[in-house]
């Protein structure tokens, strides 16, 4: 059975026993309907009688434009607060990914500098040296020069007392004119042997002649042509012992100059221009010749000094090329030079190039035997990479860099190492310049990984 409550007038009786889906539609409807009602008759109070026109007040405008105002601000603030927080929501995520993937020290590979630096050690020697040896057997008379004292080429050093050379050369004279008696002996001889020729022709003639008319026996002109015959091969053999005195005069002659040449050694002399850097002997001294060291002079003037260039550099190295040497004992200073000559050829066991530097020394400042550094830089026109050498990483499969692609992806590059700096290297081959490499890349390199490349000058800011 169903109840109902008083219906005030104006409202529709309600029924207790109805769903709470009807009662809520009916309330709406109700609701729409005194909206209706509402309306019409504000509508009829503001128009008036018809066919008036109605033209809004100035707050009417105002309070218009007020409210668009905030409208339209109120959707600004409603699209970009949310715009702000989205923005900020993945520049938060990209820093989070960002610092997730490892981080990096990278540096931008660049040319080496146009000029070739190579500079290596060299030691500096006489342009000419020379031992001075005796050459005749003696003692020692005067001594005439010690080390460090300038000699002319042909100046005395030294005299040597050589007694038993001029014995030596009197007995050579002596034999000299035994020779030339014994030609003088076997010149009259053969005079003689012409005269008895002579004799034998004309009387070994006569005798033919009475043969032939029967006046003698030809026993008798027989024996007479047979002296003749003798005389002229006596008369010959004369001539040669004339030419054989004369060959002993010769020798004899040979003799006495050789000796006068060996007397002439007992004054020792220099044989350039130079210093005289060894002296071996002093007065009194017993000498032997060919064996006992007298004396070293070398030419100072113009020095050699000997580089040897390693193998990754021989081809640098050209004759003609300008050479700058210093050495510890003049720090100041520089001596210029050029390269001589080159062994052509590189030592098996070194692997390295012999090279000759010559070096004017006009003032006589370097010394042979100094220990320089010789600068042999020259310009280069394949300008190669140059890259740290902590970028290297050594692999089975050969000398390798981290190489950063543009997307932050590593690529293993193998390399062509050229010469070594010990902290710098050059890279002929593999590497283009602008290329970005990792140093130190450690356990990280390795082809393909995504990483984080911070820039060497970054990270050393970061760490001040």
């Amino acid at each position: 059975m169903r109840h109902s409550e008083p219906v005030e007038p104006g409202s529709h009786p309600v029924d207790l026993g109805q769903t709470t889906e009807e009662r809520l539609r009916r309330e709406v409807e109700d609701l729409r309907r005194q909206l209706r009602e509402r309306d019409a008759a504000s509508g009829a109070a503001e128009h008036g009688p018809v066919g008036k026109v109605w033209h809004p007040s100035g707050w009417t405008i105002f309070a218009i434009c007020l409210g668009l105002t905030v409208l339209i601000a109120g959707a600004f603030i409603a699209g970009y607060i949310p715009l702000t927080q989205r923005r900020a929501v993945v520049e938060t995520e990209a820093r989070q990914q960002e610092q997730a993937l490892p981080r990096v020290e990278v540096i931008e590979v660049s040319r080496s500098s146009q000029k070739s630096d190579l500079v290596l050690p060299g030691n500096i020697q006489a342009f000419t040296e020379a031992p001075i040896l005796a050459r005749a057997d003696g003692y020692i008379k005067r001594r005439m020069a010690d080390i460090g004292d300038r000699v002319r080429a042909g100046q005395p050093l030294a005299e040597i007392d050589a007694p038993e050379l001029d014995e030596q050369l009197r007995q050579a004279k002596a034999n000299l004119q035994q020779a030339q008696a014994a030609l003088d002996q076997a010149q009259a001889n053969f005079a003689q042997g012409k005269a008895n020729l002579t004799l034998a022709k004309v009387t070994a003639e006569r005798w033919s002649r009475l043969a032939s008319r029967g006046v003698v026996s030809r026993q008798e002109n027989d024996q007479y042509q047979a002296q003749y015959q003798s005389q002229d091969a006596s008369v010959q053999a004369l001539e040669k012992a004339i030419a054989a005195q004369r060959s002993n005069i010769g020798a004899a002659e040979a003799n006495v100059a050789r000796l006068n040449e060996l007397l002439s050694y007992r004054v020792v002399k220099a044989p350039f221009d130079g210093v005289v850097t060894l002296r071996n002997v002093d007065v009194g001294a017993l000498v032997n010749a060919g064996n006992t060291l007298l004396f070293r002079v070398a030419q100072n003037g113009t020095l050699r000094t000997y580089v040897t260039v390693p193998e990754s550099n021989a081809n640098a190295v050209r004759t003609g090329q300008l050479a700058t040497l210093t050495v510890a004992s003049l720090p100041n200073r520089h001596f210029t030079g050029s390269v001589a000559r080159t062994a052509n050829s590189l030592d098996p066991s070194t692997r390295t190039l012999l090279v000759e530097v010559q070096v004017p020394n006009p003032d006589g400042a370097l010394l042979p035997g100094m220990y320089a550094q010789v600068d042999l830089s020259s310009t280069r026109t394949n300008v190669p990479i140059l890259v740290p050498g902590d970028a290297l990483i050594v692999r089975a499969q050969g000398t390798l860099v981290a190489l950063v692609r543009p997307d932050h992806t590593i690529h293993l590059q193998k390399i062509d190492v050229g010469r070594d700096y010990g902290d710098k290297l050059e890279i002929v081959g593999g590497l283009q310049e602008g290329d970005t490499i990792i140093l130190n890349a450690g356990d990280v390199a390795r082809e393909g990984v995504k990483v984080n490349p911070v820039p060497r000058s970054e990270t050393r800011k970061s760490a001040k």
